[in-house]
């Protein structure tokens, strides 16, 4: 079994190793000049308890293209209320933030956008991706977006 860049851990395949510096920056903190050794987090739950999930992250804009009043927070919960929760009961976490990609004429648009992250098995991939897909669209379409950002990740997760 292969182990850590420190050497003092196994690491599973598709494990995330993070530092010490990445969860102190993830969590919005300043780290100077240190050298942190890496933490490794995925032994935290015995092997029977991990299972095979997929992590899908879906990027939210606001701006509307062309102009015109940004998606409001109201909006965005409402959208959450009646297109995203009743597709994916069993739980997600959403985060607002400010974003930038470069549209479609080469400009860099910068605007405050939303995270939204589901969780859900992997076997239940194909009717879950489904279900995203129809989100994506609806946003897309609902708020005159030019698209909304997918990542999938293949994670272990246990729930205790």
């Amino acid at each position: 079994m292969a182990r850590d860049p420190s050497g003092r851990a196994p690491v599973v395949p598709g494990m995330k190793i993070h530092t010490r510096a990445g969860l102190l920056l993830g969590c919005g903190l300043a780290v100077t000049g240190a050298a942190l050794a890496p933490v490794v987090v995925a032994d935290a739950a015995p092997a029977a308890h991990r299972d095979a999930y997929i992590e899908t992250t879906l990027y939210f804009g606001t701006e509307r293209p062309g102009g015109g009043n940004a998606v409001t927070e109201a909006e965005f919960q409402r959208f959450l209320d009646t297109e995203v929760t009743p597709r994916f009961p069993d739980g997600l976490t959403v985060d607002e933030g400010r974003g930038q990609y470069r549209d479609r004429y080469g400009v860099i648009e910068r605007e405050r956008s939303y995270r939204v992250v589901v969780l859900y098995p992997a076997g239940a991939a194909p009717a879950a991706g489904a279900r995203l897909d129809s989100i994506r669209d609806r946003y897309e379409r609902v708020f005159g977006q030019e698209s909304v950002g997918r990542v999938d990740e293949a994670v272990r997760a246990w729930f205790d």
